[in-house]
């Protein structure tokens, strides 16, 4: 009996022991793990709708420029005084087939720049949609193509009227026609500002589609 109890006793002690050690709390708990992987989660969201709002506002900032360089090359005009009105020298836009298609190009652009403007804004609201930001990314390289190439060439024409061309016996006719000269300047000068706006709205869309988390 003597040497059973003593064999009692330290059985009644490791059940005491393992029940201490099954009350511990786990470090490692599947919660402390699941709080820890929402904290990156949410700073890519937050990340993701900065670039979005980002986004949103170079778009407005586009439409008004390429809105500029339409209405101001749609606008671009000029008449010579002279003592007669029968006899008159006269500018226009549409007196070259580069600058009308510089007024079509452009109008197109605007015409899709505020077409894409809800597509940003789903953009703000779910930041984690790919499918809205791939479009986006699609139809502005297309669109940025279009701009670059009215842009190029009108300010091919606007260079020769403001320098001519000595080689090809073409003179330029800036001295005469000034006011035309300014205005389409001016309008090419907002195209090339809008190809550069469009750019960075593509680099925005990349960066977003390429942070998966």
């Amino acid at each position: 009996m003597d040497k059973s109890e003593p064999t009692k006793i330290e059985m009644g002690e490791n059940s005491k022991l393992e029940r201490k050690v099954g009350k511990a709390p786990l470090l490692g708990s599947p919660s402390h793990a699941i709080s820890s992987a929402a904290v990156p989660t949410k700073r890519a969201g937050s990340y993701k709708r900065g670039i979005a709002i980002f986004d949103l506002i170079l778009r407005i900032a586009a439409v008004a420029t390429s809105i500029g360089a339409a209405v101001g090359m749609a606008t671009a005009g000029e008449t010579l005084p002279f003592f007669t009105q029968f006899f008159q020298f006269e500018a226009g836009y549409d007196d070259l087939p580069t600058f009308t298609f510089f007024v079509v190009a452009m109008s197109i652009v605007v015409a899709y720049l505020v077409l894409s403007i809800p597509f940003s804004i789903v953009c703000i609201a779910r930041s984690h949609v790919v499918a809205p930001r791939l479009l986006l990314i699609i139809f502005d390289t297309a669109i940025v193509t279009l701009t670059t190439s009215a842009a190029g060439a009108s300010a091919a024409i606007v260079y020769l009227a403001h320098n001519g061309n000595q080689d090809a016996n073409w003179l330029a006719f800036c001295n005469q026609f000034g006011d035309f000269c300014q205005t389409t300047s001016g309008a090419v000068v907002a195209a090339f500002i809008t190809i550069v706006l469009l750019l960075i709205l593509i680099l925005l869309s990349a960066i977003a589609l390429n942070r998966r988390h």
